[in-house]
């Protein structure tokens, strides 16, 4: 076999075998690129679905969910049941709650009339009757303070100045028998003239001391007043804790005849039902009145003084110092003429308001409280 057939016989028996495997070969690089190209694919979509699941929220539970919507969003709020205010003189909190509150003006269960005009005879009776001790307590030592003042200090004062003024009062009648005597015998002029100029000076001590008694009297008479006054202010205002226990009403009132009232000091007070307040109406104008009367006679008094002081030393310190002090009871008159005024005044405009706020129940509350150091403290509290 030449070299020529002999390779031509060995292509013919290579070519089923080339022409065979190429084709496996082919299929399966084929398949393996598919898969390498699907696996590849898987990755992508893999990683895609990664990322989506990194950017979105991560489910959680149902409690963790709610909350974090909670924390969010604000709460609704009931204003129907939060807005509500506390019981009035409540704070919810039980050791505070349960503190004694007295009042200035609650309903009590002691509620007799005789009984309580009749306990308002003594200073701050009627008030311990009805049981407001703490208004009680104020009229009680407010009074206690005047009758100790009037009865006893002041006439202390007075038996003292008495006292005092005795050994003056000698004298002037000695030296005054000395100087009538001395001209009765003809004696030196000169001696006249020294019993004559010590009278004077021991009559300037009388005057003083009659001078402070007098002031003293005039003080005397104004607290009496005022001691009247307060009393009377005490038993109107026990009449006024026992009408409102048993006859309280917000009632109408007309304005305009609770004015006509008010023309009578007092009047319009009594029409609208409020007898504590009458009650200082008539302690102020009664206090006011003699103290300008008083006043007045301690104007009189001095100006005779200084007729009487013109006449003899025109030009001495004592004649200035009486004309000071009938310029200093002048204006004391004037400033409780003017006070009276006020008063009066005050209560037609009062009358009137109350008239016109009559159907409103009173909004302003006075009360006393312990405090967490061991005393009190006056609370007030003003409803709108």
């Amino acid at each position: 076999m030449t070299l020529k057939s002999t390779i031509i016989a060995l292509l013919l028996m290579c070519v089923p075998i080339l022409a065979e495997t190429p084709a496996s070969v082919f299929a399966d690089s084929l398949n393996q690129g598919k898969n390498v190209v699907d696996s590849v694919a898987r990755a992508d979509s893999l990683a895609d679905s990664a990322r989506v699941e990194n950017e979105s929220p991560v489910p959680e539970s149902d409690e963790e969910s709610e909350d974090e919507v909670a924390m969010d969003e604000p709460p609704e709020v009931d204003f129907t049941t939060s807005t509500t205010p506390l019981v009035k003189g409540k704070t919810g909190i039980v050791a505070i709650d349960t503190l004694p509150v007295n009042e200035w003006d609650i309903p009590t269960k002691r509620n007799s009339l005789k009984y309580a005009m009749l306990f308002s005879l003594l200073p701050g009776g009627g008030q311990y009757y009805t049981e407001h001790y703490v208004r009680g307590g104020f009229l009680t030592g407010i009074e206690g303070l005047l009758i100790y003042d009037i009865f006893f200090n002041r006439s202390f004062q007075r038996d003292r100045l008495l006292e005092r003024a005795q050994p003056f009062q000698d004298s002037v009648l000695y030296f005054t028998t000395k100087v009538l005597e001395t001209r009765k015998n003809g004696l030196a002029r000169d001696s006249v003239l020294y019993y004559h100029d010590k009278r004077l000076e021991f009559l300037e001590r009388v005057r003083a001391q009659s001078d402070k008694k007098m002031e003293q009297e005039d003080v005397r008479k104004a607290e009496l007043a005022w001691l009247i006054g307060i009393h009377l202010y005490g038993m109107f205002d026990t009449f006024g804790i026992w009408y409102n226990n048993n006859h309280r009403s917000n009632e109408y009132r007309d304005m305009k005849t609770a004015v006509l009232w008010a023309l009578l000091p007092g009047g319009g007070q009594i029409f609208n039902r409020d007898f504590g307040k009458a009650g200082l109406v008539y302690m102020g104008i009664l206090g006011a009145a003699v103290s300008v009367w008083t006043s007045q006679n301690m104007v009189n008094y001095y100006l005779d003084r200084k007729h009487l002081v013109e006449k003899e030393s025109p030009g001495s310190e004592e004649y200035d110092r009486i004309t000071e002090r009938v310029t200093y009871y002048r204006k004391n008159r004037n400033t409780y003429i003017w006070g009276g005024v006020l008063i009066y005044l005050y209560s037609i405009a009062d009358a009137a308001v109350d008239a016109l706020l009559s159907d409103f129940d009173n909004p302003l509350h006075l009360a006393l409280v312990p405090n967490f150091d061991g005393g009190a403290q006056a609370v007030m509290s003003f409803d709108f």
